[in-house]
């Protein structure tokens, strides 16, 4: 984490927001005009584009192309995860704006938004530098799809299918053979996501680690794998007759098909988020209720 007074002040922003938030109508043009007014080259997404005038819309899968300095994300974590994938190859700042949702990523209030952006144009903020993890889909020997992720990469059984079969290597050592619903594998920042809910511990942010977690396992000794995020964890598929399903912080996917494997390595990217005050502890004494009497 680094944060100076003579940080740079970005000067192109892109703006994603949540769909159907009603305190977007009347926000969003208020906060396009402040922009515009402090030299700001707006780009906006679709969801944003219904409150704009003028401003030049991108889809948001395009949107690392333009190479915007700023992100501000409207919304909750999801949105963030979805920006995160969009913008981290051009190694855009990303401020997370919570709209009244559970944010371990989006804690900034609506109100602070002015007041951060202050901040930011006098180059008091601090960059948050979140490992991203790459998975990469081989099918006959070849990469069929590849994608990054913020949070995790989960490979999972169908809804009406039974246990799949998995078998887990790490830098080509086999691990373990798991019969189970399905396999996490989770940066530190997705350690507080769907791995924690399978029972998988809670990674800081800044451990150079990733985390592998299956969900109800078969095997009552199998428990989720702390690696350092060097490795390379491969994923076999024996579904037989049956299909898994991949899915990339829970918004990207694609069917898994027997005999296919998973591949996943840290990412070259990263995301980086912008910080003004809370410690990651704090965030979660304030998220999961911790030290309440």
């Amino acid at each position: 984490m680094s944060g100076h007074p003579e940080n740079p002040r970005p000067k192109s922003v892109a703006i994603l927001s949540k769909p159907g938030r009603p305190e977007l109508k009347q926000f969003l043009p208020e906060l396009h005009e402040r922009l515009q007014k402090h030299g700001y080259t707006v780009i906006v997404d679709r969801e944003s584009a219904k409150y704009f005038s003028g401003a030049e819309v991108v889809e948001r899968g395009e949107m690392g192309s333009h190479s915007p300095e700023l992100a501000l994300v409207l919304g909750g974590d999801g949105t963030l995860l979805s920006a995160a994938r969009a913008v981290a190859r051009a190694d855009t700042l990303i401020l997370g704006v919570n709209l009244g949702t559970l944010g371990f990523l989006t804690e900034l209030a609506l109100a602070d938004l002015y007041p951060a952006l202050d901040a930011i144009e006098k180059g008091r903020y601090m960059v948050d530098s979140r490992s991203m993890i790459t998975c990469s889909l081989f099918r006959g020997g070849k990469v069929v799809r590849a994608h990054d992720a913020l949070n995790d990469v989960v490979v999972s059984k169908s809804a009406i299918s039974r246990l799949n079969h998995f078998e887990l290597y790490v830098d080509l050592e086999f691990v373990s053979s798991y019969k189970a619903d399905g396999l996490i594998v989770a940066t530190p920042t997705g350690s507080t996501a769907y791995s924690l809910g399978a029972g998988g511990p809670i990674l800081k942010p800044d451990v150079a680690a990733f985390v592998i977690t299956p969900v109800s396992p078969h095997g009552l000794t199998h428990r989720p794998v702390v690696v350092r995020d060097t490795v390379d964890i491969e994923i076999q598929v024996k579904t037989g007759a049956e299909e898994a399903y991949l899915s990339m912080d829970g918004q990207v996917g694609m069917p898994v098909r027997d005999g296919d494997s998973v591949r996943c390595i840290k990412s070259k990217y990263s995301a980086k988020l912008l910080r003004f005050q809370k410690t990651f502890f704090e965030v979660l004494s304030t998220k999961l209720k911790w030290g309440e009497r």
